[in-house]
């Protein structure tokens, strides 16, 4: 039996109301707590700004590459004026490791340049603002919200779309609509929890091409474990 197990009867799913989804989020939930009880950003920073610029450069490359590349950069760069004053150039090469470092070095410095302008440069902490500047949407500021001031919020990235599509808790393919179908379901509290456990888990389990389902702690109530695996008999009460 897996740890956390919940026992699921088969009529459990497929689920067709609100209410009968609700239940399978909780029970999604409760799973992953027990799973993943220390989820959390793994993106290393020490201030918002340093959380901003990592997940900026997380785009498309892996936390451990991006953790590997900023305490290099963060001694170079100390503040918001800092990155806005360095030559383009210079910036694009700084970051060059995390890749597509052309669009994202734009993004930073342009970024920096308006928290300058704007904001006293300071990272604003409302969602109407961070949402005005370069290279952040709902998902990087989101992460800013829930990590630096712990404000409830769902972090949709490609695991949080892909995870929880599979488990039939959303059926949008945008990620702001997902956003809001997965605030819907799921009690403000959990928000933040969700996201970062359901990120470790499309990690480790669910991932993208070879998802584990044989040896996934939510197959019992996952309705996509019948298309990409059989259920373990560690799955099942003994």
């Amino acid at each position: 039996m897996f740890k956390g197990e919940i026992v699921v009867k088969k009529a459990d799913f497929p689920v067709k109301s609100a209410a009968g989804l609700k239940k399978r989020a909780r029970r999604v939930v409760e799973i992953l707590r027990r799973t993943y009880p220390d989820a959390w950003c793994t993106l290393n920073f020490k201030t918002s700004l340093q959380l901003l610029i990592s997940t900026i450069l997380s785009a498309q490359c892996t936390d451990e590459r991006v953790n590997a590349l900023t305490p290099g950069l963060f001694a170079k760069y100390r503040s918001a004026a800092d990155w806005a004053k360095a030559p383009l150039s210079q910036v694009e090469e700084d970051i060059r490791p995390a890749g597509f470092f052309r669009n994202k070095a734009k993004n930073i410095v342009s970024c920096c340049q308006d928290m300058l302008a704007r904001f006293g440069g300071e990272v604003p902490d409302r969602m109407e603002d961070l949402v005005t500047l370069a290279g952040v949407g709902r998902k990087t500021a989101n992460v800013l919200l829930a990590t630096v001031w712990h404000h409830p919020a769902v972090i949709v990235d490609t695991h949080v779309q892909r995870v929880s599509q599979r488990l039939g808790l959303a059926t949008e393919k945008n990620a702001d609509k997902i956003e809001l179908e997965l605030q819907a379901l799921l009690p403000k509290e959990d928000w933040t929890f969700y996201s970062h456990s359901i990120i470790f888990h499309g990690r480790r389990i669910c991932t993208a091409k070879k998802p584990d389902c044989p040896g996934c702690p939510l197959n019992r109530i996952c309705p996509s474990a019948s298309i990409f695996g059989t259920i373990s008999s560690k799955g099942r009460k003994k």
